[in-house]
């Protein structure tokens, strides 16, 4: 149902494994077909796209997972994740581009999978097109969206998510802040986990953590993904041949494929997917330009900015980076601290609705470790929040941090050109951002050496992410 479902079945592909060996796996895979008698699509463009989609499948969970992980009772039938993976025409390359599964759709003419019923256009949240006509309804319906040709369909359920991996021995994250969601009984402190399946699971599906909803977990659900694909490119786990062939049993026991997804097409998309991290600008997220866009007879949907979008999918289409819509020639200015080594937690310090997230997003892109939960310094009108020494509109961008993690700033306020450090003692190593008006771009940076964290002093119940 989560993004990292959909990916797993790329973990035998990108952990290395031969040609010869996928070959004998991949008639394993059941097979659908979702381009039966399309007519008017998209025109080719280069490269391969492949749409990955999770569904709520639950059929091999036993009611004891079932109650422990929160997963309810019948399943909706519905995917509640989406994503195009472009791999680029030479195969080095994976630009992942994930849709909102609240994303405002309207639908082309087609069939009702379970009446037979003839429906015309219509508006509907995205998601739901599968549970009205299946996958080819739904890939009809991001075709329509996107004008992207979809080549392949690739689909993964809850049990193939879980039973992969707890087959790669569980999978590592950090959080910089405690999350709690009793929808899915998710309830992690701050600090480093590794987590079983059942409890990614609760991770990857949670969305009441913070107000940030789906966008937030989005961000979640990529960072997961990240650690995923290096657990299993790492670990070593797939060259032990027993343990090879549990994994292989679980990542396929669950997956539904187009007939034409074969030993070549895994192959590639597990070589594109091999310098995937979650700091890449090849892993965004469909440019939203209204939250709460209210449609009669549906609800609170998520309206695409239709400019950005088809920048984006353009792109796409054209086989380029996504990171290629950045301005080039502009040399990354070196640091202390590399920022994969930085927490952040951002925060609008203006009056300016979406800032904070820009911020983040662009934080993020550049391999900042942030948290993915930009809220407001202070509401527009208030005084500002104990500690900030702001009040909104913030003019001038500020940081907050510990004199302890002074070299992490430094190296965090280069990214930021003209912004404000300000000393905080007994913050921890987590920064806090907040973003003012003079706020124009991220500038790229990098350490002078590599991989070298700082070093940080933790005490009592400050906990830090290395």
């Amino acid at each position: 149902m989560r993004a990292v479902t959909t990916l797993s079945v790329v973990v035998l592909a990108s952990a290395g494994i031969g040609h010869a060996v996928i070959s004998s796996l991949d008639a394993d895979i059941a097979r659908v077909d979702p381009f039966k008698d399309m007519k008017n699509r998209p025109r080719a463009g280069h490269g391969m796209n492949v749409l990955l989609v999770g569904t709520d499948g639950r059929d091999k969970i036993t009611p004891e997972e079932r109650k422990k992980y929160h997963l309810g009772g019948a399943p909706c039938h519905c995917t509640d994740t989406i994503m195009i993976v472009h791999i680029s025409e030479d195969r080095d390359r994976a630009s992942v581009v994930s849709l909102p599964r609240d994303s405002y759709a309207e639908t082309p003419e087609h069939t009702d999978a379970t009446t037979g019923e003839r429906h015309s256009g219509h508006p509907i949240k995205l998601n739901a097109a599968y549970a009205e006509g299946g996958p080819q309804l739904t890939v009809r319906t991001v075709e329509q969206m996107t004008h992207v040709k979809i080549d392949h369909y690739l689909e993964v359920d809850f049990t193939s998510f879980m039973k992969t991996v707890d087959e790669l021995g569980g999978v590592q994250i950090c959080t910089a802040e405690p999350l709690k969601d009793s929808y899915t009984g998710l309830d992690l402190a701050a600090g480093t986990h590794t987590l079983t399946g059942g409890e990614a699971l609760q991770y990857v599906r949670s969305r009441h953590i913070d107000g940030a909803s789906d966008l937030g977990r989005m961000k979640r659900q990529q960072r997961f993904l990240a650690a995923l694909v290096d657990r299993a490119t790492s670990s070593g786990v797939l060259l032990n041949p027993l343990k090879f062939r549990d994994v292989t049993r679980a990542v396929l026991g669950s997956v539904r494929a187009d007939k034409g997804f074969g030993a070549d097409e895994l192959l590639d998309l597990g070589r594109a997917m091999r310098t995937f991290s979650p700091s890449s600008s090849e892993f965004t997220t469909v440019p939203v330009g209204q939250l709460g866009y209210q449609v009669k007879g549906i609800g609170s949907t998520l309206k695409w900015d239709d400019a950005k979008a088809a920048r984006l999918f353009e792109a796409l289409r054209e086989d380029k980076p996504l990171a290629a819509q950045r301005p080039r020639g502009v040399a990354p200015v070196e640091v202390e601290v590399a920022p994969q080594q930085i927490q952040v937690q951002v925060e609008n310090g203006t009056a300016t609705s979406g800032l904070g997230r820009r911020v983040d997003a662009a934080l993020a892109a550049a391999g900042f470790r942030t948290t993915g939960t930009p809220g407001n310094a202070a509401p527009p009108g208030n005084a500002a929040p104990a500690g900030s020494a702001t009040t909104p509109p913030a003019r001038r961008t500020v940081i907050l941090y510990d004199p302890r993690w002074d070299r992490s700033a430094r190296s965090l306020a280069a990214a930021l050109p003209g912004s404000e450090l300000r000393a905080v003692p007994g913050r921890g190593p987590l920064m806090k951002v907040i973003a003012g008006t003079d706020f124009r771009q991220v500038r790229k940076v990098r350490a002078e050496q590599p991989g070298q964290a700082e070093a940080s002093v933790v005490r009592g119940n400050e906990v830090g992410c290395a």
